[in-house]
């Protein structure tokens, strides 16, 4: 599956794409000014994005990615 793929599936799932999770993780504190925060944890934003949004291990690993930059 590409990467588009992953975020693709996000939305149809969540309704949320990546702007929306950022948002989301800057109010958690996992993201300072769209950057991660160094004190967080990639288990930490898996584990949340699995316990609200119900998101898998690799669709988690996919907004993480996005939080570390990667766009394709």
């Amino acid at each position: 599956m590409s990467f588009q793929a992953y975020i693709d599936n996000i939305k149809a799932k969540t309704g949320k794409g990546p702007d929306d999770f950022k948002k989301l993780a800057e109010s958690k504190g996992f993201l300072v000014k769209g950057a991660l925060n160094p004190k967080t944890k990639a288990g930490e934003i898996v584990a949340w994005l699995k316990e609200d949004f119900g998101l898998g291990h690799g669709h988690a690993m996919a907004i993480y990615a996005v939080f570390k930059g990667k766009t394709e």
